[in-house]
């Protein structure tokens, strides 16, 4: 059963573009409606993880406000970091799912025991995904993959319940 989920952010919880104006200030968007449902997932026993290739303070800040369990971040080799940290949490690969969208993360998606990604995510990504989402990057992927995962695993009324949404 998955109880890790590790995200991409570039491409992923964003639509991948980064912004940075003359004066150096970068700016990304993310997508209030995945925040919502990735916020709830350490409340139903989710460990959370941010995990990518760029280094940025708004990644930081997103991540607290989301309760990330730990963020990783300018990480050149994303297979060597997640072997080590599965290897030091003793996690086999069917505790883990990854969403992802790009190159850099296909050798470290292989390892998890399921992967996900959004409706624009490279070619080579989507072809090895057990969800390849509807929505783009930054767009409601992570929302939908959210979903789909609850849903999977019988979780779906839990995260209900926490927002007093009773049938």
């Amino acid at each position: 059963m998955i109880d890790h989920i590790v995200f991409d952010v570039d491409g992923t919880l964003t639509d991948g573009q980064i912004t940075i104006s003359d004066d150096g200030v970068e700016s990304k968007a993310f997508q209030s409606k995945d925040g919502l449902l990735v916020r709830v997932l350490p409340k139903l026993g989710f460990t959370t993880i941010f995990l990518t290739g760029r280094k940025s303070r708004l990644t930081d800040i997103r991540a607290e406000d989301l309760c990330i369990s730990l963020v990783i971040q300018g990480v050149g080799d994303k297979v060597k970091v997640l072997s080590e940290y599965m290897s030091e949490h003793n996690l086999s690969r069917e505790r883990v799912a990854y969403v992802g969208d790009d190159l850099n993360d296909y050798a470290a998606m292989q390892l998890c025991g399921m992967k996900a990604c959004p409706a624009d995510a490279s070619k080579e990504v989507r072809d090895i995904c057990d969800f390849v989402s509807t929505k783009k990057g930054g767009r409601g992927a992570v929302r939908e993959f959210c979903e789909y995962l609850l849903k999977k695993q019988d979780r779906y009324d839990d995260m209900l319940k926490i927002f007093n949404i009773k049938f």
